[in-house]
C-alpha cells in the first residue's frame, strides 16, 4: 500500500524552523499593539516562556518617534515585567535625559520578552523564534528611529554577524511590510555592557548625540 505523504504544511511546532514560522504567522496576524501582545503571551513556541516569571512587552510611549529594541529582560525586568527598570534602566535614563529625553518620549521592547536563566545570551533558536513578534512591533509603532540596543538587538535588526563593538555606531534600514519606506536603525552598547565596561562611555555618549542629531534632521522642515 502506498505511505501517506506529510503535509508539507504541517511544520511541527516544536522544531526551530517551526517555532519561528508559528511565530511569523501569529505576529503578522496581529494588527494592533494590544493584538500583538496578546499573540506573545499565547506564543509556546520558546523555551524561554517557561523559565520566566513574567511576558515583558514594552514601556513608554507608543506613538514617539524614538523606539528602542533591547536584547531581553533581565532578572529586576522580569521580576516587575517592564523592559530596562535595573540597574541598566537607571543609566539608560541618564542617558536619555542627557539629549533631552525620558520615557515619555520614546518606546521600549526588547527582541526576546522572557529572561533567559541566569541573564545568559539567548540562543539562535530563541532568537529566531521571538523575532517576528519584535519586527511586527517595530511596524505597529511606527517611529522615525529605531536604536538596537546591544549586541543580540542589532546583529538581529541589522542582520550583521559581527559584535557591539564593531556594530555600534553604524546605520542601517529595515524594510517591513506596512511600512510606507525603509526605517532607519541605529546600534548602540547595552547600558549593561556600559556598567561592565565603562571606559566605552565616552563612544556611548557619541552614539547617543548621533542619535539625537538624527531625530533633529527628521523633524526639521525640508528647506
Amino acid at each position: 500500500p502506498a505511505v501517506p505523504r506529510a503535509d508539507p504544511a504541517a511544520v511541527d511546532p516544536l522544531s526551530p524552523e517551526g517555532a519561528a514560522a508559528l511565530a511569523r504567522s501569529h505576529a503578522g496576524a496581529a494588527q494592533s499593539l494590544a493584538e500583538l501582545e496578546q499573540a506573545i503571551r499565547a506564543f509556546e513556541g520558546c523555551a524561554l516562556k517557561a523559565t520566566a516569571s513574567n511576558t515583558v512587552f514594552a514601556d513608554g510611549n507608543p506613538e514617539a518617534d524614538l523606539m528602542l529594541v533591547g536584547e531581553a529582560p533581565g532578572a529586576e525586568e522580569d521580576r516587575r515585567g517592564l523592559p530596562f527598570v535595573g540597574q541598566s534602566g537607571r543609566l539608560l535614563d541618564r542617558m536619555l535625559k542627557a539629549i533631552g529625553r525620558d520615557r515619555s518620549s520614546v518606546y521600549i521592547t526588547n527582541v526576546l520578552p522572557w529572561r533567559p536563566p541566569g541573564n545568559r545570551t539567548p540562543t539562535p533558536v530563541e532568537i529566531a523564534a521571538c523575532l517576528p513578534f519584535a519586527l511586527r512591533h517595530i511596524a505597529l509603532v511606527r517611529p522615525k528611529l529605531v536604536v538596537a540596543v546591544g549586541g543580540v538587538s542589532a546583529k538581529a535588526l541589522l542582520d550583521r554577524p559581527e559584535g557591539i563593538t564593531r556594530l555600534r555606531g553604524r546605520s542601517a534600514t529595515l524594510d517591513l511590510p506596512g511600512l510606507a519606506g525603509p526605517l532607519p536603525v541605529f546600534a548602540t552598547f547595552h547600558p549593561a555592557y556600559l556598567l561592565r565596561q565603562p571606559a566605552q562611555k565616552r563612544l556611548a555618549w557619541g552614539d547617543w548625540l548621533r542619535i539625537a542629531e538624527i531625530l533633529e534632521k527628521q523633524s526639521s522642515p525640508v528647506p
